[in-house]
């Protein structure tokens, strides 16, 4: 992802429900030009944030192993705008799973304001695409945990979710090569008393 239009997660239930929290913000640059004099969160990135929640959400249900993309867009109404200083909450729920792809519902909202709603599809890529991840391994696991995914993830039964061990090594291995940058400013020297 490019873009990242969620900003944290707030509640993830695997396989079922998400929510995560997007705060609109003047600096942004899509919202710079896109109605001059009148900034508002453009429609097609709500759906992104939508997407985003709704696609990690499905996409974790077997730990990342299936490569999923936003497919179509079954539906999408718009009832309100965000605008800068919104702090806009996304709801996604999981209506549907089948081999090749799964249905997904997702809602937009400013307290209890409905923003938005849309139905997604999202297909899973097979033999027909190029094999391996979609994304960096090491640059994903820092999104997931940026998003505190493995902060507030549960499962159906409450246990806490858990980075899948693909992901985890991936992150080991990051971790082990890591060398700091040396700073380049000189420590102060200390004065010595003078004997």
């Amino acid at each position: 992802m490019r873009w990242f239009w969620i900003d944290r997660f707030v509640e993830f239930v695997r396989g079922r429900r998400a929510v995560a929290v997007k705060a609109i913000a003047l600096d942004e640059e899509p919202l710079d030009g896109y109605t001059p004099g009148f900034p508002v969160m453009p429609a097609s990135l709500m759906i992104e944030g939508m997407a985003q929640t709704a696609g990690l959400l499905v996409g974790e249900m077997e730990g990342f192993t299936q490569r999923v993309v936003l497919a179509k867009i079954g539906k999408a109404e718009f009832f309100q705008v965000a605008i800068p200083g919104d702090v806009v909450r996304y709801e996604a729920t999981i209506l549907d799973v089948k081999k090749d792809g799964a249905l997904a519902s997702a809602s937009a909202w400013r307290g209890d304001q409905r923003l938005a709603e849309v139905e997604l599809m999202f297909a899973f890529l097979d033999e027909r695409f190029p094999p391996g991840p979609l994304f960096e391994p090491v640059d994903f696991v820092a999104m997931l945990r940026a998003f505190h995914m493995y902060d507030v993830g549960r499962t159906e039964d409450g246990q806490p979710i858990e980075l899948p061990p693909f992901y985890a090594e991936a992150e080991r291995a990051a971790q082990a090569a890591y060398e700091p940058i040396p700073s380049p400013v000189v420590p102060a020297r200390t004065p010595t008393a003078a004997p």
